[in-house]
């Protein structure tokens, strides 16, 4: 790492849902853009909004309402696993110091089938924090993370339109 300070994070989002929900994406902790612009996946590379709207055949959000109301009419529910951490930027690979979200509300109140991890380490920390409360295997699919460029958006759309299942 390079050196930079370690910050104490505490969620500032509230998570997105309706009684509609048919399944949770969570990802790891929103980063430093998305702290920013005060929503989710709010870097201009991150590709959750392009992957979402090209697996449900719908235009880009620009705006927050729009993006919110995109994920309601799909009856996708969306948060992060990660409540409050020490984190370095927005390193996923440096999160320490976890207090998770507590998603059994979201769960409960919704018509959730399934959660879906948003990349490797928000599969980790379900699994270490959230699996034992929900007794509910996530499924992980691949971060659309800008760090995770390897991947195309055609990939990530193959491999995302599983939502499209859960929720059809």
């Amino acid at each position: 790492m390079d050196g930079s300070p370690w910050s104490h994070v505490v969620h500032g989002f509230a998570p997105i849902w309706d009684e509609r929900s048919r399944v949770l994406v969570l990802g790891t902790l929103p980063s430093l853009k998305s702290r920013e612009q005060q929503f989710y996946y709010g870097h201009p590379r991150n590709r959750f909004w392009r992957v979402l709207a090209r697996v449900y055949g719908l235009p880009l959000p620009e705006s927050i309402e729009e993006k919110r109301a995109l994920l309601l009419s799909c009856c996708v529910a969306l948060w992060d696993v990660v409540g409050e951490c020490d984190i370095r930027l927005s390193a996923d690979s440096t999160i320490r110091n976890v207090r998770p979200n507590d998603i059994r509300p979201i769960l409960a109140g919704a018509a959730s089938r399934a959660v879906v991890t948003n990349g490797g380490k928000a599969h980790e920390l379900y699994q270490k924090h959230l699996l034992s409360l929900t007794g509910l295997e996530d499924l992980p699919l691949p971060s659309t993370s800008p760090a995770n460029a390897a991947r195309s958006l055609e990939a990530l759309e193959e491999e995302w339109c599983i939502l499209k299942t859960i929720t059809g």
